[in-house]
């Protein structure tokens, strides 16, 4: 994969957020991670959102856009939150998460916590479906438009998968309404893949490419029986998918077989 230009630039993405992009390029995190940094106009500290992966390199870079106030983390996935501890390390910032076992320093986040750090406000969003401790987080501030940080909820291109048995289907589908429930031109600022104009409009797509996915695995079930397999029902209905995304595509599909079963 050729590498993105952005990879070594702090690019500023609204007057309150930049991104940082890792250098962990896959099928499963497009271009690599979004390492998000926020802080007012004139604020000299910042926050991280997802510093990413133990990469020495990345976490440098990031720990250069300091001083870091607040570390929070979206998911526990190693992409996002497998560099934590070590960015906390280099920077003594706290971390906050959803998961108690990833906070350091500080206490653990629940939804409609709001976290004020390094002059801006964050609305923590209870966010299940991609993983049990998925959250996201609503920027408020002096900007002409509200942004949300998504994680791997919503990502900038495609669209995610349910790391099931931990994610679950029906979790999924009403993160999405709430984020449907958005102010219209909300920015989306992803886990991974470029930004987005509007998340209830994205959210809105999700939702509506989720029900064509449930109606072509209800019909893969009724030509393949009621007990197929997960594998069976992929190579049935992702037949134009790349087959280097099939074991994916396979949790998305054991979610949603465990969501028409129950």
């Amino acid at each position: 994969m050729t590498p993105h230009p952005a990879y070594r630039e702090l690019r500023p993405v609204t007057p309150l957020a930049s991104v940082l992009l890792a250098e962990n390029p896959s099928p499963m995190t497009l271009e690599g991670t979004n390492s998000w940094v926020l802080r007012a106009p004139g604020s000299e500290a910042c926050v991280v959102v997802d510093p990413g992966e133990q990469d020495e390199a990345h976490l440098a870079r990031v720990v250069g856009c300091g001083p870091v106030e607040l570390i929070l983390l979206t998911h526990r996935h190693h992409d996002h939150a497998g560099g934590a501890r070590r960015f906390a390390e280099l920077t003594g910032a706290p971390v906050r998460a959803l998961d108690p076992s990833l906070v350091l320093g500080s206490e653990a986040l629940a939804g409609g916590d709001v976290v004020a750090a390094a002059g801006v406000e964050l609305r923590v969003l209870s966010t299940p479906g991609h993983t049990s401790d998925s959250l996201c987080f609503l920027l408020d501030g002096p900007a002409p438009e509200p942004a949300v940080l998504t994680g791997d909820t919503i990502l900038g291109r495609g669209t995610t998968v349910i790391d099931h048995p931990d994610g679950t289907l029906g979790a999924y589908l009403g993160s999405l309404r709430r984020l449907a429930e958005l102010a219209p031109g909300t920015a989306v600022l992803p886990g991974h893949g470029p930004e987005l104009p509007d998340a209830p409009a994205v959210a809105a797509q999700y939702l509506e490419h989720r029900e064509q996915r449930l109606d072509q695995v209800r019909a893969a079930l009724v030509e393949l029986g009621p007990d197929a397999t997960a594998r069976q029902v992929v190579e049935l209905v992702y037949v134009d998918v790349d087959r280097s995304l099939w074991p994916a595509a396979e949790w998305s599909v054991r979610a949603q077989l465990d969501y028409l079963r129950s």
